[in-house]
């Protein structure tokens, strides 16, 4: 039995919607149980759940299609009160209560949103309460939106300091081709640092949701790097989250490693969100991808791209365009421009909120 002692549970549209694009009651109550039996060995749940306009679809709303955001709005701001209702009634009679946490991305750009947020979550999970996360699609634009709630799995499970991520979508796992192909092998376990998404995972997407399995493996790496071990499984079969944690059953698993730095898990995935980008030359880059500790001087500098302010989260790259890493700027690019090159200067990003990108090798 694998010692978790929290997890995030991320729960996809094409888990608990049917086929006529309503929601899978049947489905939701069979999670709900075995949740449940996690919480009673002692297992922390935090539940980032699809689903809402799925919700919101099923009440008959005279909606206008023709307008998809306008839709969406309408769809997931009453299918949200529907979907937690949902949730609530499957736990009430088990003696369980849940809460609706609601974020957005520019939830995670400020730290001090980032350490409010997660000290909800906390103080939820130590009342027994689940907390049941979504994005707030009602307020959310299309240039503020999370890439799917695979991402927003991602950054719960790093502010939370989860022990593992699991991620329910319709098939066992990441396959060495397309799963209906003849011959096609589910992969086991994944190490995360040599795994390359793109180079055999198709980028189709579900019928319900935003984002496919290259969107989830790519996640998952950069959260398995973070020491928080990911499962990818077949949240259509039964006992499957029961399963998961006895070892019971096949799926794909991303190893976790090593990682102790929480500040650091806050800068991997804000930087997804980042206001400004800079340039270093090779130097940089080797001292940086050094053993040793190393902060990001102005005398690596070569360009400022974007502009971005003091505490901003910035996007570090090569002069080839791969992207280095990510850093809390400690002034703006105003002053960056004017230290450009020069030695003795003040650090623009301090070795403590500077993130690496492991091989420095994924072009933007």
């Amino acid at each position: 039995m694998l010692s978790y002692k929290t997890i995030v549970v991320k729960i996809g549209s094409n888990v608990l919607t049917r086929s006529d694009g309503l929601p899978d009651m049947d489905r939701m109550s069979e999670l709900a149980q075995q949740i449940h039996r996690l919480e009673e060995t002692g297992i922390k749940t935090v539940l980032v759940s699809s689903g809402a306009v799925a919700f919101g679809r099923s009440l008959n709303l005279n909606v206008d299609t023709k307008n998809s955001l306008a839709a969406r709005q309408v769809w997931a701001a009453t299918g949200q009160v529907k979907l937690v209702q949902a949730w609530q009634e499957q736990w009430e009679p088990l003696g369980m209560m849940c809460a609706q946490v609601m974020v957005t991305r520019e939830d995670f750009r400020s730290r001090r949103h980032y350490l409010n947020m997660r000290q909800c979550i906390h103080h939820l999970l130590g009342h027994g309460v689940i907390p049941v996360v979504n994005e707030n699609d009602v307020v959310a634009v299309t240039e503020l939106m999370f890439t799917d709630n695979d991402e927003l799995a991602g950054l719960i499970a790093a502010m939370t300091e989860a022990d593992a991520l699991i991620i329910l979508t319709n098939v066992d796992g990441i396959y060495d081709r397309p799963p209906n192909d003849d011959g096609a092998r589910l992969i086991q376990e994944i190490e995360p640092s040599e795994f390359k998404p793109g180079e055999f995972i198709g980028s189709e997407k579900s019928s319900f949701g935003r984002g496919g399995m290259i969107t989830k493996a790519s996640m998952a790496r950069k959260t398995a790097g973070l020491g928080i071990s990911v499962h990818i499984a077949n949240g259509l079969r039964d006992n499957i989250l029961v399963d998961i944690i006895n070892e019971n059953v096949d799926h794909t698993v991303f190893a976790a490693k090593d990682f102790k730095r929480n500040r650091k898990k806050w800068i991997a995935h804000s930087g997804t969100f980042s206001n400004g980008k800079v340039v270093i030359n090779q130097g940089a880059i080797q001292a940086l991808n050094s053993d040793k500790a190393t902060s990001l001087l102005p005398v690596g500098i070569v360009d400022v791209i974007s502009e971005f302010r003091k505490g901003d989260i910035i996007k570090i790259v090569s002069e080839e365009g791969n992207i280095i890493g990510w850093g809390k700027a400690e002034y703006s690019s105003e002053k960056t421009r004017k230290r450009l090159g020069l030695q003795k200067q003040k650090v623009l990003v301090h070795y403590d909120y500077l993130f690496i990108e492991e091989g420095g090798s994924i072009l933007e």
